[in-house]
């Protein structure tokens, strides 16, 4: 139980590459398409990217549920990486990959040593 927080941020890390080698490789057109339909939908740029985030946040939650059989975890591990992906891209605009995964990481390790760790 003591290394739950740390296990939940590596399963989290992985569910992140997963999605975007998923979108971004295997299902490139679907996605390209999807982003198309859901533009339509909404009134702004910021709306279609708000969209994404909530999608993305949803496959975090479905892969973490599933690793760890608790869907609790999962709605952590989805709120986190949805609030530090919503947080940076407002805060800091210009990140590198490596630097992204760090942020992920750290901010998201922090926040479940403090729900587990103790």
């Amino acid at each position: 139980m003591e290394l739950l927080w740390f296990y939940v941020a590596i399963v989290l890390a992985m569910s992140d590459v997963l999605h975007t080698q998923l979108m971004w490789k295997v299902l490139n057109n679907f996605y390209i398409i999807l982003g198309g339909l859901i533009q339509q939908t909404t009134k702004t740029t910021w709306q279609t990217w708000l969209a994404h985030e909530i999608m993305e946040a949803g496959f975090h939650f479905v892969v973490v549920s599933i690793v760890f059989l608790n869907p609790v975890v999962g709605i952590l591990a989805a709120l986190i990486h949805f609030v530090i992906d919503v947080s940076h891209t407002i805060l800091i605009r210009n990140m590198g990959e490596l630097e992204h995964r760090a942020l992920h990481f750290v901010v998201e390790s922090l926040f479940f040593i403090l729900i587990y760790g103790f």
